[in-house]
């Protein structure tokens, strides 16, 4: 059954994926908005819907910590996973507003995450009202003045569509992820017990990974079809949403407090998650100017393989 589960949520990544990259391009074509907007915005919205779910719930349980690590661990898979597999399979142009807009709010979230939580180890209600105003703020600041900030290889190939089929792709995009995820991550979860692995090593690897699950698709479906500025808009997008939006909402519901079971997320891995972030800006200067390649892919692809053992070990 498990092995069933896993078949069936690969199929519903792979459509929705698929549909969701046609509502980005068409909805991009629709506003006369740059893709990379359309993919740090939609498309980052959709496919940060499973850590949205996941943290509110947890935080209604009382299971705060696990809203921070879910975060946390997805914020490190996005870059360190997602994007080095993406740039493995092929290489990303970067333009300027990268590194003018992109890159730095992208750190500006994270190190707003450490100021709020590493001192008194909860984000407060507060914290989540100023959390997501930023959000809201880098919103009206993309939609008003961000350019293009990867070379699109094909527009030629842009197809438009009718604004009932990019709302109806949209949804059935989203819907396809999540259902795709959820299924995926059970089916793991049930084969990894079944070979006896330990929850500790589940929750590290198939849970993070497993939220991470809907950006990886999303953004493999999109290099493929040569929809790079979805792609890398998506990856950062998702990560600025997972702090702005789905902590600051968490903790605007309720604060969000890192348990003493759970302290090795503001010892150690925020500091992962603040040094993967960083790592993007000089990797798209070296060793070729303006482009994240095939080797910097493996580097990042190395550094999560290193995270993960020492998470587990």
């Amino acid at each position: 059954m498990s092995i069933l589960y896993i078949v069936i949520g690969l199929v519903l990544l792979v459509l929705g994926g698929n549909w969701l990259l046609k509502a980005a391009v068409g909805l991009s074509l629709k506003l006369n908005i740059p893709k990379i907007v359309i993919g740090m915005t939609v498309v980052s919205f959709a496919t940060s819907a499973p850590e949205l779910i996941v943290s509110i719930k947890s935080a209604l349980d009382g299971a705060t910590g696990l809203a921070v690590g879910n975060v946390i661990g997805s914020n490190i898979a996005n870059i360190a996973l997602v994007l080095a597999i993406t740039i493995i399979l092929s290489p990303i142009d970067v333009q300027k507003s990268f590194y003018k807009t992109d890159w730095p709010v992208m750190m500006f979230a994270s190190l707003l995450l450490y100021v709020f939580i590493v001192n008194d180890k909860t984000i407060q209600t507060y914290e989540g009202v100023i959390l997501f105003i930023t959000l809201i703020a880098f919103l009206v600041y993309l939609l008003r003045f961000q350019k293009q900030a990867v070379v699109d290889e094909m527009p030629e190939d842009d197809e438009e569509l009718p604004l009932f089929k990019v709302v109806l792709f949209l949804a059935l995009g989203g819907l396809g992820l999540w259902g795709g995820s959820e299924l995926l991550i059970d089916g793991a979860k049930t084969l990894a017990k079944g070979l006896g692995v330990s929850d500790a090593v589940i929750g590290v690897t198939v849970v993070s990974v497993g939220t991470s699950i809907p950006e990886l698709a999303a953004s493999v479906i999109a290099v493929m079809k040569k929809e790079k500025a979805i792609s890398l808009g998506n990856l950062i997008g998702s990560n600025v949403f997972n702090i702005l939006a789905v902590l600051g909402i968490t903790a605007m519901i309720t604060p969000v407090e890192v348990k003493p079971d759970s302290l090795s997320l503001i010892t150690k891995d925020i500091y992962w998650m603040l040094a993967i972030s960083f790592a993007v800006l000089p990797l798209v200067f070296i060793p070729k100017g303006m482009r994240l390649g095939w080797r910097d892919g493996v580097l990042l692809l190395i550094t999560y393989v290193v995270f993960v053992y020492l998470a587990i070990s």
